[in-house]
């Protein structure tokens, strides 16, 4: 049985490597397996009718919610054009500063993470507007192209982020398992609310290693990030900036201030986020009846694909479950020499190689809920896990050759800026990365600090 589920975790792999799509890859294998397995007497078909509980089980899960109104708050964002505006008034800002520019785009992407939290869109849109400009100014296109991947992904943990909803849905299931798995049958929660709470220290420090690194690369090596002298009529008056920063500014804060402080859920919150967006954009005078239409569309498609994925992982899970794959994977990480640690490495180096062929969704709901309730039984801390969870996928967003961000920004960089050099310019971010993920592992308070002191968890 065990051979069973390693065969249909292989099967899988090479389905989505091949081009299938997702959801239908996870439950038509999936359930092509269990049929042969019913057939030769080595699956019980019993787990099957577990099935309609767990889709029920997700269509009134109230935390998903969040997803598609999280989506339409970034979709809209994104067609508002803040992005422009922002570049603009920052760039101006710190213009006489020697790697300001560069300051400038990694602020703006932590600013466009924590409104829109879609990552590709970050990195298409910062390397259209971003790069022309950059290497205008004289900067080599190592240190552009690498800015921009880096910026462009924190998405990924800074909140509210997406995954961090996905990530806190599955960890809260995957924690609450592993405390029955150790005889607790009255087991404490964890919400997404404590993910972002615990990912805000990571994503500031993540924040400012880039912009240390940016300082040092201008001092060690001032050919690759020329000074630019402000003129007069380059300063920026002070009602520009306003208006360029206290609308995305107010969003945030009513978003990620009413989770952390406890007056709303992530997924109210995300109401409110929705709506400011809309606001934000007609303020703007940025919304038409078209782009609403298309901004809702977008919306629909994203949110499709995330509950589709959601329900194939699940169906995926089940019948992985009864071929005993959760208990192979739980013999082989309680037997590795080493103990926690040992188990810890294996497991974020598998996702991390997974990360380059495999997006988020697909590693959320299918790697972290078989191997999340093994990590957690050995008593680790669900919130320290998740987060390393999700900056160690930010790291293989990040790596060459397969990172994601690598190519969404290869498709709009131009054709003076080569592969190689958008690769050499993101190494040094990848380190930045690792260092960061070491830096939490060796203080694991820089995560469960603030959910202890805002919840008492």
């Amino acid at each position: 049985m065990e051979w069973g589920a390693l065969l249909l975790f292989v099967s899988v792999i090479v389905l989505l490597l091949a081009g299938f799509p997702v959801a239908f890859s996870l439950s038509g294998t999936a359930l092509i397996f269990a049929f042969i397995g019913v057939l030769g007497g080595g699956f019980e078909i019993a787990f099957l009718s577990a099935l309609p509980s767990r889709i029920f089980g997700i269509m009134n899960n109230e935390t998903l919610v969040a997803v598609p109104l999280f989506v339409f708050m970034g979709v809209t964002l994104e067609r508002a054009r803040i992005a422009e505006d922002l570049l603009e008034t920052l760039s101006s800002l710190f213009g006489s500063l020697r790697s300001g520019l560069g300051i400038s785009v990694t602020l703006i992407g932590m600013l466009l993470a924590a409104s829109t939290g879609i990552v590709g869109a970050t990195v298409v849109t910062m390397g259209l507007l971003a790069l022309p400009m950059m290497l205008n100014r004289g900067y080599s296109a190592e240190v552009a192209t690498g800015t921009i991947c880096a910026s462009g992904t924190l998405g990924q943990i800074i909140p509210p982020s997406i995954i961090l909803v996905m990530l806190g849905d599955v960890i809260s299931s995957a924690y609450q398992q592993a405390q029955v798995m150790r005889g607790i049958f009255a087991p404490k929660t964890v919400s997404v609310g404590d993910l972002f709470a615990g990912a805000l220290l990571p994503g500031l420090l993540l924040v400012s290693l880039y912009i240390i690194y940016l300082l040092v690369i201008a001092w060690l090596r001032p050919s690759a990030i020329p000074v630019r002298t402000r003129t007069d009529d380059q300063i920026v008056p002070i009602g520009q900036l306003l208006n360029a920063l206290l609308p995305p500014l107010i969003l945030i804060f009513a978003v990620l201030g009413s989770i952390l402080s406890g007056f709303a859920t992530p997924t109210e919150a995300a109401g409110v986020g929705a709506m400011g967006a809309l606001l934000m954009a007609i303020q703007r005078r940025a919304l038409s009846i078209e782009r609403l239409k298309t901004i809702m569309q977008s919306t629909l498609r994203v949110s499709s694909m995330v509950f589709l994925i959601l329900i194939g992982a699940s169906l995926f899970s089940l019948i992985f479950r009864g071929y005993g794959g959760d208990d192979s994977i739980r013999t082989i990480l309680e037997t590795l020499p080493g103990g926690v640690f040992t188990s810890v490495l294996l497991v974020m180096l598998v996702m991390f190689l997974l990360g380059f062929v495999l997006d988020f969704i697909e590693i959320t709901f299918v790697v972290v809920p078989i191997v999340a309730p093994v990590l957690l039984t050995m008593g680790l801390d669900p919130v320290w896990l998740g987060i390393m969870f999700a900056i160690n996928l930010q790291t293989s967003f990040l790596t060459p050759p397969f990172g994601f961000a690598l190519f969404y920004l290869r498709s709009v960089a131009p054709i003076t800026v080569t592969t190689g050099q958008i690769y050499r310019g993101a190494m040094p971010f990848v380190g930045i990365q690792l260092l960061t993920l070491l830096i939490l592992a060796t203080f694991p308070e820089l995560i469960t600090w603030l959910p202890k002191m805002l919840y008492g968890q």
